[in-house]
């Protein structure tokens, strides 16, 4: 049997469904002993499907989706969090949504958050 380059096992993975590829998974764990490190997603994009490996977030945005009634706090608290100005900041809350902070740690955004949302404003992690 000749090898198959990984652009043509990706090929042959387009043409499966989901449930022969979960089937394939679970026989691939057992004929080699081993376990998935991440979930597989098979995702439909124009009539052809693409198989993804979905890993666990290790960045996260914190996101102020509102400023609430104490806008100067959340100022305040948003300057603290970023290296802005008085003025980048306060745009940044008047044209809310928009992100605080972009690929941080889980315990930061956490942080950052809580912070926010301690000022009054409302806040999403993603």
């Amino acid at each position: 049997m000749a090898k198959l380059s990984q652009e043509e096992l990706l090929e042959q993975f387009e043409t499966l469904t989901l449930i022969e590829l979960s089937e394939f998974v679970k026989a691939f764990e057992e004929k080699f002993d081993v376990t998935a490190a991440a979930p597989v997603a098979v995702a439909a994009g124009g009539g052809a499907a693409a198989v993804e490996a979905v890993e666990e977030q290790d960045e996260f945005d914190v996101i102020l989706t509102g400023a609430g009634e104490k806008k100067i706090q959340v100022i305040k608290v948003v300057r603290e969090l970023t290296s802005l100005g008085l003025k980048e900041a306060k745009d940044l809350v008047d044209g809310a949504p928009k992100p605080v902070l972009e690929k941080v740690a889980k315990e930061a955004a956490e942080k950052a958050a809580e912070s926010l949302k301690g000022a009054g404003a409302s806040v999403e992690v993603k």
